[in-house]
């Protein structure tokens, strides 16, 4: 398994010096040719210097002549072999000699834990900003055309996935041994490189494809924004029939989501009259630049909205669920303990706690179908009926709102939360959906924490350090940076002047 997670390795190294050497025997044997060449010539018959009047008798060979021509092979051969010798000299001698300055110095494996976590965010975020491209570019070309873009998405996200597998194995201690954690460590760099790599090949096409920052483009993203615009007042009604049916703390969650949206909304704003300033003077690099950031945060705008549209439907799911799910529950518990099965401590506790909000006034039925299933899940039964399908909406509700969360605030998230998010992935479809749901909370927990350490947007900014919390700009300039696109580690900062 080792030799497939490597990525980078020379694929034409061992091809490459067979040639050499090919080339090497050649001049080998051409230059004996040459050294026997006059002993060849020797041997030719001098011109006749009178017609011949008689057969002359065949002249008996000289001794000399005779050795000469015996010697011609075994003279090519060992000169081959000389040079072949030669050759392996010279290249172990470069080996021995050169070592320090042709192979990096040994990584630490500290060391090798940081570029690791580099690598996987920085491919995260890549495949994050392509995902996000996709939809302006699909409003542009026939999706014959969009396909192979497509397919690299799919591609790097697919190795992306596996560098997360392998990292989330190594942060459970697996494999022991040093040497295989530094192979697994490798195995996470290089697919991670192999997911920019994709990414990066397409870049330039896509950018061509698209064309400049005006006309067909601009319009897109304009009409995006107007609708986006509409939808965040139809949001701010749903924040306030959420906080009425389901408490204070569901309608916050919302709200906020609501607040990043309108946030991003106003730098989208900024950024597209930029955008359509440029573009009438003619200037197409500046157009392009303020384009592709207006379009990022618009496509943030839109995961916010459509976030918390999401949590009002689940919602209203769970809460149809709930008392189903307390039957189902208690009869779990009944039949444990009439077959003699021990029953979890504090079973009862929750489920009587939940009985009581469910009929005391407004509450979360998210958290109380969650706490139900977490309550039972060890005991057999706990996976059927009613209960799996709470497991199951719980689950996809946690993935879905720590899936959200990163993604707008990608400029902070670090690896941890991000492996536990990909962990949780995973875990859904295994599918274990109360393991999954521990582990999406477990990661909105690690990237809230790493956005308060990163600190907050603070008013009056314009949007522009939301969109570098949100990873929509790179964050390196005073402007904000350039805007990241559609690419790999290679290609993201191309729109750095315009």
């Amino acid at each position: 398994m080792t030799s497939s997670l490597v990525r980078g390795r020379p694929r034409h190294a061992t091809a490459h010096i067979r040639v050499r050497v090919a080339h090497a025997l050649v001049g080998a044997v051409a230059g004996a040719g040459w050294l026997a060449l006059p002993v060849l010539a020797a041997q030719e018959p001098a011109p006749a210097s009178a017609p011949a009047t008689a057969p002359a008798a065949p002249a008996a060979p000289r001794d000399d002549e005779s050795s000469a021509a015996d010697l011609i092979l075994p003279v090519a051969v060992f000169g081959a072999a000389g040079v072949v010798a030669a050759y392996s000299y010279v290249r172990r001698g470069r080996r021995a000699s050169g070592v320090a300055s042709s192979t990096p110095a040994v990584s630490t494996p500290a060391e090798s834990d940081r570029r690791a976590r580099a690598a996987l965010v920085e491919a995260d975020d890549s495949v994050r900003a392509s995902e996000e491209e996709l939809p302006f570019a699909a409003a542009l070309l026939d999706e014959r055309t969009l396909a192979p873009f497509r397919h690299a998405v799919h591609t790097a996200h697919t190795e992306l996935s596996a560098a997360f597998a392998l990292w989330h194995r190594y942060e459970e201690g697996e494999p022991h041994d040093p040497g295989d954690r530094g192979q697994t460590l490798a195995g996470v760099v290089g697919r991670c490189a192999e997911a920019g790599r994709v990414l990066d090949a397409r870049a330039g096409e896509l950018d061509r494809l698209r064309g400049p920052g005006a006309g067909p483009a601009l319009r897109v993203a304009e009409e995006a924004f107007r609708g986006l615009t509409a939808r965040a007042a139809g949001a701010r009604a749903t924040v306030s029939g959420l906080r009425e049916r389901y408490g204070p703390a569901v309608g916050a969650r919302a709200a906020g989501c609501v607040e990043e949206a309108m946030d991003r909304l106003v730098f989208a704003t900024a950024r597209l009259n930029d955008a359509r300033r440029a573009a009438d003077s003619g200037e197409k690099g500046h157009a392009a630049r303020r384009l592709r950031a207006a379009e990022g945060s618009v496509a943030q705008a839109g995961i916010l909205l459509a976030g918390v549209d999401r949590a009002a439907r689940r919602l209203r799911e769970a809460a149809a669920l709930v008392p189903a799910a307390l039957t189902g529950a208690e009869a779990v518990l009944a039949e444990a303990r009439a077959t003699g099965t021990p029953v979890p401590s504090g079973a009862d506790d929750t489920l009587a706690a939940v009985r009581t909000e469910l009929t005391a006034g407004p509450y979360d039925p998210l958290d109380a179908l969650r706490r139900i299933t977490r309550a039972l899940v060890r005991l057999p039964g706990a996976r059927s009926g009613v209960l799996d399908t709470a497991a199951d909406l719980v689950a996809r509700a946690a993935v879905g709102e720590a899936e959200d969360y990163v993604a707008v605030h990608r400029g902070a998230a670090g690896t941890d939360p991000r492996s536990l998010l990909a962990a949780a992935v995973r875990t859904l479809a295994a599918p274990h959906p109360v393991e999954a749901a521990v582990l999406a909370r477990r990661a909105l927990e690690l990237a809230e924490r790493d956005v308060r350490a990163h600190g907050l947007p603070e008013p009056g900014t314009r949007g522009t350090a939301g969109a570098v919390l949100g990873g929509v700009l790179l964050g390196d300039e005073p402007d904000g940076g350039p805007p990241v696109s559609f690419g790999g580690p290679e290609t993201r900062g191309r729109f750095r002047t315009g």
